[in-house]
């Protein structure tokens, strides 16, 4: 399946169900600086929709719009089937962006409080807490907290309210492994639960691991959408891992090689021309073996993605 968009319209859910949130050929400039140009994207219901790509590519502007915090240029915005400025469409959505200013003084237990406060049917503010695994964080300052504990604080801002449409804007940023991984079984539980998902990040792993589908921006223009293994199969690359003597810069020289390098007594190679490249190989060091060919990941088909559309 190419899944390469060019003039896409926002594609219908199974069964015509409208989506959560479209942009309908957004463009959005900030003076010379186009940040969308005729964007078509669509939130499904019970999905979580990575949007990746470079810095300046459009991502933290197309959350900003369906927040209603800035205005299209072109095109039409909606949020849960209306404008994102009426209020009664912003009900339900839950927001973590990357910057973030709350009250210093409170202690977080009492900042999530504040927040539950704004909604009708709200988790309790420890429920909030120990769902990101923030319990430990209750009593103490927010403005004592470190950056990834203020993230975790922030985390459960978001939550608390039981969004029907959450929005994470690199939610990840700042948290050390425990925490990331804490926040990704909050995610899982919320997806399951039928909370649709717009993550953006930069840790490919998060989206790999994530994402029921990936929307890759560059340019303010989508170049690509469609789950994990649609965008994959996308690039042609493959990684082959063995055991051999060979030069890792000179493995790098060959023709259908973009990357090898050596990983102890292992040598790492990604190719194009990957059955060209492992003939050459195996022609080169008779004493090769522990051999092993895998399809590209998400991260070398966003590079290649990205660096075609640049």
């Amino acid at each position: 399946m190419d899944t390469r968009v060019q003039d896409s319209v926002p594609a219908m859910p199974v069964g015509g169900e409208p989506s959560l949130a479209e942009l309908h050929g957004v463009s959005k400039r900030y003076g010379k600086v186009v940040a969308l140009n005729g964007l078509d994207l669509s939130v499904h219901r019970g999905e979580l929709l990575a949007l990746l790509g470079p810095n300046g590519a459009g991502k933290t502007t197309a959350i900003s719009l369906w927040l209603g915090l800035v205005q299209p240029d072109e095109g039409k915005v909606t949020l849960r089937g209306s404008s994102p400025l009426e209020v009664q469409s912003r009900r339900g959505i839950g927001v973590m962006m990357q910057d973030a200013a709350l009250p210093p003084q409170l202690r977080a237990r009492e900042v999530v409080e504040l927040a539950c406060s704004y909604y009708a049917h709200p988790l309790s503010p420890d429920a909030a807490l120990d769902m990101v695994g923030a319990r430990s964080l209750a009593l103490r300052p927010y403005s004592k907290l470190s950056g990834g504990q203020k993230r975790q604080v922030q985390f459960a801002l978001a939550v608390c309210g039981q969004p029907e449409l959450l929005f994470l804007d690199e939610p990840s940023v700042g948290l050390d492994v425990q925490a990331r991984e804490a926040m990704w079984r909050a995610i899982r539980q919320l997806v399951a639960g039928g909370c649709s998902i717009v993550l953006t990040t930069h840790y490919l792993e998060e989206a790999e691991r994530l994402a029921d589908r990936v929307a890759v921006l560059a340019s303010g223009r989508l170049i690509a959408s469609g789950t994990v293994s649609e965008i994959r199969s996308l690039v042609s690359r493959k990684q082959i891992r063995c055991t051999s003597e060979m030069p890792a810069a000179a493995v790098r020289e060959w023709p259908g090689v973009t990357q090898a390098s050596r990983d102890g007594r292992h040598l790492q190679v990604t190719a194009i021309d990957a059955e060209n490249v492992l003939r050459r190989l195996l022609a080169a060091d008779p004493n090769l073996a522990d051999l092993e060919v895998r399809q590209a990941g998400l991260a070398e088909a966003f590079t290649e993605l990205t660096k075609e559309a640049a």
